[in-house]
């Protein structure tokens, strides 16, 4: 599907600066109309060009020819179709904005690193998340030391009680968020985080129009066991917080986290991702599209740093220079 501007005719996208659908050649407003495929996803719906970059799980793309956002109806329909969606609220524009302030002080970063022309590559991506939710039974058993020192006289006293405790914790876990995307990291998608899942709506096409999108890539019982190991290591968090005052803590063998799911959805969460290449390396940063959140590693210039270190050392000899005239003068 392509959604056409009915007053110009022109491809019509979402915007993240005003939320809603803008068209970029008219700047006509929520102006969009659905035109529906009618021949094969690897050729444009609007001009029929041949779109080279399609997987087999790509749901949203961009037509190299005339250049027109669009979205694989059979990508995002039947089982494919996600229940919810958080929508771009940081533009290109903005997190252009964003990467600037974060990396201005970066005196060692190439000088293109944050160019105009390097930044307008970065692409925004819809990464599709499995999110579980689950009931969780947490259960404590250990002993643990209070220590109570005083002085009588002369002389100093420690008295050591020990106690044996036992904590039980019911709660549930909403939005266990595991993405389903080969292309992503995972241990980048879990940097991404946290988004506010408060503002997860009801999913609908028209958001995707002006980014890239993957349908999920492995259903949710594949990636069930991720989501289960950060259900658990957040509810024994939970359990230890509830033990204070003690020390020397020793937990027995009783100790368990049982979970129950009870609910699972199928969502889309927005990132921008900026591959900068350098001296034949990438350096991919990926920003939250919802917070702003940046994770990247920055590139270092060696030229940059020897030219520094060069004129330091140069200004250090003329420094020592002027300090051996004026001693001799003297």
């Amino acid at each position: 599907m392509i959604f056409k501007c009915k007053n110009c005719g022109g491809n019509v996208v979402y915007d993240p600066e005003i939320q809603k659908m803008h068209c970029p050649y008219c700047d006509g407003v929520n102006s969009e109309e659905k035109k529906t495929e009618q021949q094969s996803i690897y050729n444009c719906i609007n001009c029929g060009g041949a779109i080279g970059n399609i997987g087999d799980f790509t749901s949203a793309s961009r037509c190299p020819y005339c250049g027109d956002y669009i979205v694989f109806d059979e990508r995002v329909s039947g089982a494919y179709k996600p229940n919810h969606i958080i929508p771009f609220v940081y533009s290109k524009e903005m997190t252009k904005k964003k990467l600037r302030e974060k990396f201005k002080s970066c005196v060692f970063a190439p000088n293109d690193f944050l160019s105009e022309a390097k930044l307008s590559t970065m692409s925004g991506a819809y990464v599709p998340f499995w999110m579980y939710d689950y009931h969780v039974h947490g259960r404590y058993e250990g002993e643990g030391n209070k220590i109570r020192k005083w002085i009588s006289g002369n002389r100093e006293y420690t008295e050591t009680s020990v106690y044996h405790i036992v904590r039980e914790m019911e709660v549930d876990f909403d939005k266990m968020p595991v993405d389903a995307s080969n292309a992503m990291p995972d241990n980048i998608m879990d940097l991404m985080e946290p988004y506010n899942y408060g503002q997860m709506i009801d999913f609908k096409e028209e958001y995707m129009s002006g980014f890239w999108a993957e349908r999920y890539n492995q259903d949710d019982m594949a990636l069930e066991p991720r989501a289960v190991g950060k259900a658990k290591a957040d509810a024994e968090v939970l359990l230890r917080n509830s033990i204070s005052g003690y020390v020397g803590l020793k937990s027995s063998l009783n100790n368990q986290v049982t979970l129950a799911r009870t609910e699972t959805n199928y969502a889309l969460l927005p990132v921008w991702v900026y591959n900068y290449k350098y001296k034949g390396e990438d350096f991919i940063f990926h920003v939250n599209g919802q917070t702003g959140k940046i994770v990247g590693k920055v590139p270092l210039s060696k030229a940059k740093v020897w030219g520094y270190g060069a004129t330091v050392f140069a200004s250090v000899f003329t420094i020592l220079m002027l300090v051996r005239q004026l001693l001799l003068f003297f």
